[in-house]
């Protein structure tokens, strides 16, 4: 069974190891300029119709959290909390996927503990 390398990466031709650390190296560069274009990216997703917004970073802080006046009843405040958790979470969700989905563009798939 072969393994697949990402791209930019082979093992035909030259097959330097001097190569091979500089396509890591430049990898590695890589990562790090998408980890911080991730980190500033902002993602908004909303429960309950509308009723609540969340807006989150790529770090999974939370920037901003709106909350219609029509919701808010003192009587079902567990209603207001599910809502607030589901908008956010779906929000760190997208961020998330969206971290995933770039990381492997430049990995080609690798999983790379301690690159991000």
């Amino acid at each position: 069974m072969k393994a697949r390398l990402p791209d930019g990466f082979s093992n035909k031709g030259s097959g330097s190891m001097q190569n091979m650390l500089k396509q890591a190296q430049k990898m590695q560069e890589d990562m790090a300029v998408l980890q911080q274009e991730l980190d500033v990216r902002e993602y908004s997703a909303s429960a309950g119709g509308g009723a609540v917004s969340a807006t989150v970073n790529g770090k999974h802080q939370v920037l901003n959290l709106e909350i219609k006046p029509e919701v808010v009843d003192p009587e079902d405040v567990e209603m207001l909390s599910d809502l607030i958790m589901a908008a956010v979470n779906q929000a760190i969700r997208q961020a998330a996927e969206n971290s995933e989905t770039e990381i492997s563009k430049i990995s080609g798939g690798l999983n790379l503990p301690g690159m991000l």
